[in-house]
């Protein structure tokens, strides 16, 4: 029987990390705790984890600078950040560092549970049958290999929402998709009107398919939402 996903839960309130580790051991993860920067580091380097929850306010760092950190040194592994602020603005900072979701305090300890799982799904660390693959404009994408790969050969690397983002217009081509739909079809949960998000995704794919002669595949509609205009062939079975 393969071993549980392990989730490292870093949050300096000790009732907080002891709820959460004896709930997600109910919920079938393996569980690691750390309350610092300091604690998350050692278990990473001693042991590695499939994914993180790390709260945003820490006594020796920022959440948020943690996360830039994690991935400026290339570590890919899954972050969702816990924040008991409100401001639209610190969930779109913690999206543009690199964190694959993010969940407001209090919470629901079940709705974490979905979202780790929902996460690791992203990541391949649930797995999933499927062979579908989408080609266009000479590009191809990957849903099982969670793969973009240009006409010229070279693989371009998203982060697990960018690429849940991508797939989700691949896999729709022509279809004018609004924001809150976006939401439902990628964050597996009610849309908020005034969520930003899916536009800070939206910039961050551009940018990346920008450099590789792509921006033009996503369009703008006024009033309407965004429609992926490239011609895309699917084959295969499979999402």
């Amino acid at each position: 029987m393969p071993n549980p996903p392990t989730v490292l839960v870093v949050d300096d309130d000790e009732e907080i990390r002891s709820l959460l580790a004896r709930y997600l051991v109910t919920q079938g993860f393996g569980v690691r705790v750390a309350s610092d920067r300091r604690g998350l580091h050692q278990v990473l380097e001693r042991d590695g984890v499939d994914l993180v929850v790390l709260d945003v306010m820490l006594p020796d760092g920022s959440g948020i600078e943690i996360c830039r950190d994690l991935r400026a040194h290339g570590s890919t592994v899954p972050i969702i950040l816990l924040t008991a602020l409100k401001e639209e603005v610190d969930r779109i900072i913690g999206l543009e560092v690199g964190a694959d979701d993010y969940l407001g305090k209090p919470f629901n300890p079940r709705e974490l549970a979905a979202r780790i799982r929902a996460v690791l799904r992203r990541h391949g660390a649930v797995p999933e049958v499927a062979t579908r693959l989408y080609r266009f404009e000479g590009s191809s994408l990957e849903p099982s290999a969670r793969r973009v790969t240009t006409a010229g050969g070279h693989e371009v690397e998203f982060t697990a929402a960018e690429f849940d983002l991508l797939h989700t217009f691949v896999a729709r081509p022509g279809r004018v998709l609004a924001r809150d739909q976006l939401l439902d079809l990628t964050r597996g949960r009610d849309a908020d009107p005034f969520d930003r998000s899916i536009d800070v995704l939206l910039s961050r794919i551009r940018r990346k398919l920008s450099d590789e002669g792509g921006a033009r595949f996503i369009k703008t509609i006024r009033n309407g939402g965004y429609q992926f205009v490239a011609r895309v062939e699917a084959s295969g079975t499979g999402p």
